[in-house]
């Protein structure tokens, strides 16, 4: 635990080493990576290596109950991975309740000694870790909201590497300053580690390329904005301005991008852009005017759609984009949330005295208190999953048309068995219930290849002709479209 405080509130929250964010893990493609956690706080805690692809090491990928049980109090477990066919900027993250607020950091995985990146190698690389902070224990606020079935409390500033910035009050001196010298090239590698919102983020005055997404090299493009979901990382290139150095600051800021129609943290997170020749004798900068970037309406969805169409697979022989062009297996899942009726002798906070759940084809899912991966190894799954998960709406509706008169969920611990080194296609179809919303999903253990995505109910007899099976985005994490679905394909090659 360590005392930390942003907006005038001091408070305890859980770190790992004494640091928020997180220390980075700095690795090279090919490498083994160990890494000790012991546990110094009373809550369970576990970590997850957010992206790596964790081959035949599923022990090691960290979500609680489900790949382990979690390490208790005075408990210490060893993370044991090795880094294949992966180099970029990923993630780590507890993978337990909402612990995740403060304990992340960033992952760095170089090429191999000897290669370069298919893009000119920038003069310097800068972590962006973007977060959220709440004044209250985010540990209460889940657990408030769990229990009365109502939409957890917002958070009260995004953060730019842990600091909420300059625009909110009694932050001044928690603003992130990035410092460039004239005509050089800078890498950022962008890390969404927020809870629950997905971000636009912006330089004032400077157009970026995005090089990389999740750790996979992209056709480079320029963008004047960065749309990032949580969970997403996102490299860009930025080249400072020439000589003589512009006469102002120049604004980083991040604010949501929020599609539904609940309350959320309608605030922005600000660091600092300042250039080296505007250094004065004495150390400090002058003070210029100050650029604030023009970052889209919170709900701008046809921004998102456009955004995502232009992340493309190099597909280069050096770095292929291997889209599964046969399917073996095909499931539609509706992501979205469902209303439960409110338990005897409670009051419960969701729309007329009901509970909200998530769900996905309709089951919310009930973590176990045995590990899934665990029960599986030693053949003891009663008791702690049936395999009965559907692989379609159990009841089919319009998705994002008027919803049903029934909303409730079913809950249970179901999974779904693919065989191995099967094809799967996986369309993730937004609903209507309560609010269409950009639900954020992220596949551990594989990458996919986002060949589809669109507004509406998906149409399996006409979508699929415009699917893109050359040189899809292939990623960790995905937005679903807001009143709309993506079509994803991944090979099941990783047990």
């Amino acid at each position: 635990m360590k005392n930390v405080t942003r907006l005038c509130h001091t408070k305890s929250v859980i770190t790992v080493n004494g640091q928020y964010p997180g220390p980075p893990i700095v690795a090279r493609e090919g490498d083994r990576v160990l890494i000790k956690l012991t546990n110094h706080v009373t809550n369970n805690v576990t970590i997850h290596w957010h992206g790596i692809r964790q081959i035949r090491s599923g022990w090691a990928d960290g979500p609680g109950y489900v790949t382990q049980c979690p390490i208790q109090t005075g408990q210490s477990y060893v993370y044991n991975f090795t880094i294949k066919g992966q180099r970029g900027t990923l993630w780590w993250h507890a993978h337990i309740s909402w612990l995740r607020a403060t304990v992340y950091g960033p992952i760095f995985i170089y090429p191999k000694k000897h290669a370069s990146y298919p893009f000119p190698k920038p003069q310097q690389e800068v972590p962006i870790l973007l977060g959220e902070w709440w004044n209250a224990d985010t540990e209460a606020v889940i657990n408030q909201a769990m229990q009365s079935g109502g939409m957890p409390n917002v958070s009260d500033a995004y953060t730019i590497n842990g600091l909420p910035g300059l625009l909110y009050n009694c932050s001044a001196n928690d603003t992130f300053k990035l410092r460039v010298t004239p005509g050089k090239t800078y890498m950022l590698r962008i890390i969404n580690a927020a809870l629950n919102d997905e971000l636009f983020f912006a330089i004032a005055n400077h157009t970026v390329t995005v090089v990389e997404a999740d750790a996979v090299y992209v056709k480079p493009f320029q963008t004047n904005v960065v749309l990032i979901s949580p969970g997403q990382t996102t490299n860009v290139l930025f080249t400072a301005k020439s000589e003589p150095a512009p006469n102002a600051t120049f604004l980083i800021s991040a604010r949501p991008y929020a599609t539904g129609t609940g309350t959320f943290d309608n605030s922005t997170t600000a660091g600092i852009l300042e250039y080296y020749s505007n250094l004065r004798a004495d150390n400090s900068f002058s003070s210029f005017p100050l650029m604030r970037p023009t970052l889209p309406a919170f709900n701008d969805t046809s921004f998102a759609a456009n955004f995502s169409q232009k992340l493309r697979s190099l597909a280069t022989p050096k770095f292929p984009a291997n889209v599964p062009q046969n399917v073996d297996k095909q499931f539609l899942f509706t992501v979205g949330l469902g209303l439960n009726p409110c338990p005897q002798g409670q009051t419960c906070q969701g729309p007329n005295g009901t509970k909200f759940a998530a769900s996905i084809n309709n089951i919310s899912f009930i973590l176990p208190t045995t590990a899934l991966l665990q029960a599986h190894f030693y053949r003891k799954s009663k008791g702690v999953y049936n395999f009965t998960f559907p692989d379609n709406p159990p009841f089919p509706f319009n998705y994002t048309g008027t919803p049903p008169n029934n909303t409730a969920t079913v809950n249970d611990t179901r999974v779904k068995v693919i065989p191995y080194n099967s094809t799967v296609q996986l369309v993730l179809q937004d609903t209507s219930i309560v609010t269409v919303e950009s639900h954020p999903l992220h596949l551990h253990g594989f990458n996919f290849f986002i060949v589809g995505q669109g507004v509406g109910n998906y149409n399996a007899t006409t979508d699929p002709s415009n699917f893109n099976l050359v040189d899809p985005a292939e990623r960790n994490t995905v937005g679903v479209t807001s009143g709309g679905w993506v079509a994803l394909r991944f090979r099941a090659d990783n047990p």
